[in-house]
């Protein structure tokens, strides 16, 4: 297994642990103040493989503009949908397997995108090799929390730490 290769979770986070509204929103995202791209475009250039549930697809494709992972492997895990279209290749499959077989290719670091159903199994998988939360200044009260129940203890350590003007960020390794 290629243990250079990292799965990471990148993904913004309200202050109380939320990552869409309870509609499923993030219009929440836009409002607040950061500082450019706040780090997107680095990160981005350090993977090659970005993996999500199909709710987060399906979301990402309602957005009006182009597919923004168009250039890097693109997977999907789905209950339902199996084979592949225009932007992703459908997983339905254990997570450690899928996993190891990743990790066995070459390439760059894999993004686990989202969302809180994809890093439940992922977590309980113990698939997740860093995770790099951008605190967002806003507490939306209610909404899809970061985290599920019953995740196992991991013990993290904290790589890096930015401020992105009202944002603050954190890297932590597993």
């Amino acid at each position: 297994m290629n243990k250079d290769r990292k799965v990471i979770l990148y993904i913004a986070v309200s202050l109380d642990g939320y990552i869409a509204d309870e509609n499923g929103g993030v219009d929440w995202l836009e409002e607040a103040g950061g500082e450019g791209d706040n780090g997107y475009k680095s990160f981005f250039e350090t993977i090659d493989t970005v993996v999500m549930g199909k709710a987060t697809y399906n979301q990402i494709l309602g957005f009006d503009v182009p597919f923004p992972y168009a250039e890097k492997k693109c997977y999907v895990f789905s209950g339902t949908q199996m084979g592949k279209d225009e932007h992703a290749e459908f997983v339905n499959e254990d997570v450690n397997n899928f996993v190891c077989r990743l990790k066995q290719g070459k390439g760059q670091n894999i993004w686990l995108v989202g969302g809180a159903g994809i890093l439940d199994a992922f977590m309980k998988a113990g698939a997740v090799d860093e995770f790099i939360l951008t605190y967002i200044p806003v507490i939306l009260e209610k909404g899809i929390p970061l985290f599920k129940n019953d995740n196992p203890k991991m013990k993290l350590h904290l790589k890096e730490t930015k401020r992105m003007n009202e944002f603050v960020q954190v890297h932590y390794t597993v």
